[in-house]
């Protein structure tokens, strides 16, 4: 027997994914919430519980994808159903379907039989997660992490309520209407902007840090384990009263007015936060509505529309891929507070008939002035201190350097000494701001991968364009038709073919060959030593890595770092999804020391060596940032020289970025490109836009061999 379902209105705390939930429980054509948090937070128990509290549905008998018997889907692939099948029908509990990680596009959409649909001219589909959750729950965990083009799917299918399949010219469409759940950490890579965009709200979840109430939590779970049927029954009625309740405002959703007023409301706050397209003021719209109808009104009020805002906009407010999703709720008050005073108030209606010849009460409409001239603007009280100071005191007036009366600053000169070389006051290392990013030159890996879909390096994918044909290894997916034909063709009379189909066999199908470009695993190693600490070229080494971050957050790669400073080096930043992560480490990291170049690349091959053993199919891309000079320890230069080449024995494809600058260079970084077997390229040809950029490839030993 199964075990019964932690009750939803048993959670502690966690208001606003409760009510994010509950809104599109009312109205699922919001468009499905997003729960951002960290683990551990009861997302998926709250969406197990929100999936018991749904209404039940009548069901067509047999019907695989969930007819309802009272209006059937005409395009049902299990269709035409008969009077009798409809009548036949029964209801059942609405369904919570959980999409793994690694589903494949044929699990989420279904998979159609070519080889029948060829030989027999059949559509034989076998529906996927798409069809068993319609009418029910689509749960998503961890979406971040999803292939793109597997969100894009689910998000269509979402927004338009059906679903489509076609492989080869033969096409089944169904319904597909659900409540959309994602739930996501962001500490493990953000989901891009224009999936953002498509989910209907977002909430933020966060376990307490209220002592009485993370009791709380214990003591119910601890409850739910011991007896899991007596602790659902304890929470039965507050469960049927949610129930009822849920089931009232869906009926009475239909006759919530939105009113001019609201709309105006919406319209101005969509656009006092600049959000992009109009799905925004769309889905505030519809979530102000369920509000109003959860509240059991029939009208919309300013409040819903600020409480709609507050869960529909901040995943539309980001404005370059490093900002977090949030909202400003003080410019939110101030947009609704600007917009009840511009809103032009109905003139009052004379009881004469003519307009009011009363005198006017001053400009505005205000009071005058006390001293009898209205409109005289308020002249600010002068201050007598000349300026004071964060901490207070008093600060004259700058007198003109060498002005008498003045004395220099004897700490002056070291101050200025510390801006130049990145040392903070105290003898401790600074933190250098980076500079501005900028769009970088492609960097790619040699040869022809096979990994996750990406846009980086050349790859057999999944999506692409077509290149060749081949054997089918396991379930036919992407069918080569010409290939096809081309191999049943010679043995059509053999296989006593009379009419005009064509006689088709298992082995004559070729699937076809796909090539696209892949993501990578692009590991930085950054030279954080003092050779790099002078605050001008360190804060560009800085912008150049937050550059290069930026690309890999575009090419949907995975990103690490490593840094090298002082006596050694350290993994600042494990390989992640998360490229947010690595910007932030990024703006925090400090300069000074020696530059123990050899640590730096020996930490990389080790990092290497574990992901390949984690995710042999991810090549790497080896960037290192430096500019080439290697001390402490015995011999460094010759220890650097033989880590680089060890990378290079391995075909670790690598590129050196060379920080070097002033009118002396000792060209210590082409060395290292030419140990690693790597191209070499500065700050300045780093750039896309820079006139001294070369194309340039990253070549690997093998491309080096064979030049």
């Amino acid at each position: 027997m199964a075990s019964a379902t932690y009750p939803f209105t048993a959670v502690v705390g966690m208001d606003d994914m409760r009510l994010g939930l509950l809104l599109n429980a009312i109205s699922p054509s919001i468009g499905g919430v997003l729960v951002r948090g960290e683990k551990g937070t009861a997302k998926s128990t709250m969406v197990r519980g929100i999936a018991a509290l749904m209404p039940a549905v009548d069901v067509v008998t047999g019907c695989r994808f969930s007819c309802d018997p009272a209006l059937p889907d005409p395009a049902c692939p299990d269709g035409p159903h008969s009077d009798g099948d409809r009548a036949a029908g029964g209801a059942r509990a609405a369904r919570m379907v959980e999409l793994p990680v690694g589903a494949s596009e044929d699990r989420l959409v279904g998979a159609l039989d070519i080889e029948r649909a060829l030989s027999e001219g059949v559509k034989a589909f076998e529906p996927g997660l798409l069809a068993d959750a319609h009418r029910g729950v689509l749960y998503v965990d961890e979406v971040n992490l999803l292939h793109d083009h597997l969100v894009d799917l689910l998000l269509d299918a979402a927004a338009m309520g059906s679903s489509y399949v076609e492989r080869e010219g033969v096409s089944v469409r169904h319904a597909a209407r659900f409540l959309l759940v994602g739930t996501m950490n962001p500490e493990e890579g953000e989901l891009r902007p224009q999936l953002l965009d498509r989910f209907g709200l977002t909430v933020e979840v966060a376990a307490s840090r209220e002592t009485d109430e993370r009791v709380e939590v214990v003591r119910r779970r601890l409850a739910y384990d011991e007896d899991p049927a007596a602790f659902a029954a304890k929470w039965a009625a507050e469960e049927d009263a949610l129930r009822e309740r849920i089931a009232a405002a869906r009926a009475l959703l239909p006759g919530v007015r939105l009113g001019d007023g609201a709309l105006r409301r919406i319209a101005a706050v969509c656009a006092g936060f600049e959000v992009d397209g109009m799905r925004a003021d769309i889905v505030t719209a519809r979530t102000a509505t369920a509000l109003a109808a959860w509240a059991g009104r029939t009208d919309v009020t300013a409040e819903d529309v600020r409480q709609a805002a507050l869960l529909a906009l901040p995943h539309r407010r980001r404005r370059n891929p490093f900002d977090a999703p949030g909202l400003d709720e003080d410019r939110l008050d101030e947009i609704l507070r600007q917009f009840e005073e511009d809103e032009p108030e109905p003139e009052p209606e004379d009881p004469d008939g003519g307009p009011d010849d009363g005198p006017d009460d001053g400009p505005g409409g205000g009071e005058s002035p006390e001293d009898g001239q209205p409109g005289t603007p308020e002249v600010p009280e002068q201050r007598e201190e000349s300026g004071r100071g964060d901490d207070g005191r008093v600060d004259s007036p700058a007198a003109p350097e060498g002005t008498p009366g003045t004395q220099p600053d004897p700490a002056a000169g070291q101050h200025e000494q510390n801006e130049q070389t990145g040392q903070a006051e105290g003898g401790e290392t600074a933190v250098v701001d980076a500079a501005e990013p900028f769009r970088t030159r492609k960097l790619d890996v040699p040869g022809l991968g096979e990994g996750a879909d990406g846009r980086r390096s050349r790859a057999r994918t999944a999506h692409g364009r077509t290149t060749g044909a081949r054997r089918p290894r396991g379930a036919l997916s992407k069918l080569h038709l010409a290939a096809t034909v081309q191999a049943a063709a010679p043995h059509q009379r053999a296989r006593g073919r009379s009419g005009p189909g064509l006689v088709v066999r298992r082995d004559d199908l070729r699937e076809a060959v796909r090539e696209g470009r892949e993501g990578n695993l692009v590991l930085f190693v950054v030279d954080a030593s003092g050779s790099m600490a002078a605050r001008k070229r360190m804060g560009a080494v800085k912008g150049a890595v937050l550059s290069l971050l930026l690309d890999a957050y575009q090419r949907r790669d995975k990103i690490g770092m490593i840094t090298f400073r002082g006596s050694g080096a350290a993994v600042a930043l494990p390989p992640t999804s998360s490229v947010e992560a690595g910007a932030a480490r990024l703006e925090k990291l400090p300069t000074g020391g020696r530059t123990p170049l050899a640590a730096g690349l020996l930490q990389a091959h080790e990092v290497l060596r574990l992901e390949r053993l984690r995710d042999p199919s991810r090549r790497p891309l080896l960037v290192v940032v430096t500019d080439g000079r290697a001390t402490g320890g015995p011999e460094p230069l010759v220890r650097a020289s033989r880590a680089a080449r060890m990378l290079a024995g391995e075909g670790t494809a690598s590129v050196v970025v060379d920080c070097e600058s002033g009118p002396v260079r000792l060209g210590l970084a082409g060395e290292l490109g030419r140990e690693l077997r790597g191209p070499v390229v500065s700050l300045d040809e780093l750039r896309a836009d820079s006139v001294s950029a070369l194309v340039r490839t990253v070549t690997n030993t093998n491309s080096r061999r064979a030049a």
